[in-house]
């Protein structure tokens, strides 16, 4: 492999995740093509999840992960690295500023934790959050090029944290967490998979526009494995009966206020409800 070569390919898969995923940000672009992906998935040969099925690379060219697909980290518990094209579509509509503080629970290897750095800078700040200790240690290596990072084993789902400007989420939840709603600072942004037990979920965009009131959109698609402390059974099923209905199409906002369910109510439970009203001003 030549360096003229392994340049190519990954500028082909930055072009490739341009077009797919309608990046719209200079500076995510610009993470994408900076951060290395060998770097967070380990020696090849690599097992592939790709659009045709399942694979096996052959060879440990690194050529060979640039391109729009899932590599798995641990085929046992069903982590993998991540779709590229789904987190840079997301990602692009979080909007991450320099300097921002951000919390990203559930970081994996930390692939898109270093995504997230490079976004923020090095003025920046990202707290990397990790159950699963082995992993936790290989993002801590893998991250030590970001000094802005930094990486903690625990369960992201128990708080309290530290108010953070963006809060990304890796992993299902069948409904916000109290802990996570109350780490945004007054604009921030939380972004988290909202789950059922079996089917596709949404991604949850959130911006907190006043302490009870977030602005909320769903956007209907995703498949993530569960974030095991952020589930309920109950949750699961009304979630499921929710997105049958309209998938999540008709959310404007999320109320944190006392209120009785109404016909604004798409999913209502204690302490949260995603509503169809529109967010309540500042």
């Amino acid at each position: 492999m030549t360096d003229d070569s392994f340049q190519t390919a990954r500028k082909l898969y930055v072009e490739e995740l341009t077009v797919l995923a309608r990046i719209s940000s200079p500076a995510l672009i610009e993470a994408f093509a900076t951060v290395p992906r060998e770097r967070f998935v380990g020696p090849g040969p690599w097992h592939i999840h790709g659009p045709t099925g399942d694979w096996s690379t052959r060879e440990t060219d690194p050529r060979q992960i640039y391109r729009d697909v899932l590599i798995s980290l641990d085929a046992s518990k069903r982590i993998n690295n991540g779709q590229p094209s789904l987190w840079a579509s997301h990602l692009d509509r979080l909007c991450v500023g320099r300097n921002d503080h951000v919390l990203h629970l559930g970081c994996g290897t930390g692939y898109y934790t270093a995504i997230l750095a490079e976004l923020v800078g090095p003025e920046g700040k990202v707290t990397a959050i990790e159950i699963d200790a082995a992993i936790a240690d290989r993002a801590r290596i893998a991250l030590s090029l970001w000094p802005q990072v930094t990486v903690i084993h625990a369960d992201g789902s128990i708080g309290p944290f530290e108010p953070v400007d963006d809060l990304v989420v890796s992993a299902g939840a069948t409904h916000p967490p109290a802990s996570w709603l109350a780490a945004i600072k007054p604009g921030g942004k939380l972004l988290f998979p909202l789950t059922p037990e079996r089917d596709a979920g949404v991604m949850a965009h959130l911006v907190r526009v006043n302490a009870n009131t977030f602005k909320a959109r769903l956007v209907y698609g995703v498949d993530f494995i569960p974030f095991h402390g952020a589930r309920s059974p109950v949750a699961s099923r009304q979630l499921a009966q929710a997105l049958d209905r309209d998938r999540g199409e008709s959310v404007r906002s999320l109320r944190c206020d006392a209120h009785p369910i109404d016909g604004t109510c798409w999913l209502h439970s204690d302490g949260w409800c995603f509503s169809m009203r529109d967010p309540a001003p500042a």
